[in-house]
């Protein structure tokens, strides 16, 4: 299972081991309010990570590591909380976590450590076989943490249907497509 943290926004995919391919159980976003308290919301984040977990049964949480920029210091403490409930409610169930920096995730998606949004939007679809973009990116993001996760522990990045990952980053380089990641029905879980 991937886990994109934000404090309005957490991503979320997971992904299980099909015949041949990797097939996405489920994927989606935890949002909470903004308006509401820092608490409030750390309290929602952790309470619905928690519910994912227990309801998927991961055998391992990708979570994208702490990354800061000098110039903006309180987004990576606001980030830091957002990580913390989510290694709290891991623990609490009992699975364990792998950091990733966004950079391993790219590069291993994409086969560049600086892609954009479109890039790893475009890259997640092509090593999952989706035939709709992963959207909004933070889902993308997430699928990109629970693939290199997976890849960490088989030793190698899953393709659709034997596609190696150059050929998805070959796909994720040439653009932009549309689309959304469709109903629970219609994807495939890590």
């Amino acid at each position: 299972m991937g886990v994109d943290p934000g404090l309005v926004d957490t991503g979320f995919g997971v992904l299980e081991a099909g015949p041949g391919r990797l097939v996405v159980v489920d994927a989606g976003v935890v949002s909470s309010a903004a308006g509401h308290p820092l608490e409030a919301r750390l309290n929602a984040i952790h309470d619905a990570v928690r519910r994912l977990i227990q309801a998927c049964e991961p055998g391992l949480l990708v979570v994208e590591d702490l990354y800061t920029e000098y110039r903006f210091p309180r987004t990576a403490i606001l980030m830091g909380h957002a990580r913390g409930v989510i290694y709290l409610a891991a623990r609490q169930c009992g699975v364990s976590v792998l950091a990733l920096t966004a950079s391993e995730v790219k590069r291993a998606v994409t086969g560049n450590g600086a892609a954009g949004k479109s890039q790893m939007q475009r890259g997640v679809q092509t090593l999952l076989g989706l035939a709709e973009l992963p959207r909004p990116s933070h889902v993308a993001d997430a699928l990109g943490l629970a693939l290199t996760g997976m890849s960490r522990v088989t030793g190698r990045l899953p393709g659709p249907r034997g596609a190696s990952a150059a050929v998805a980053w070959r796909a994720a380089a040439e653009g932009e497509a549309s689309g959304y990641m469709g109903s629970r029905a219609e994807r495939g879980r890590s």
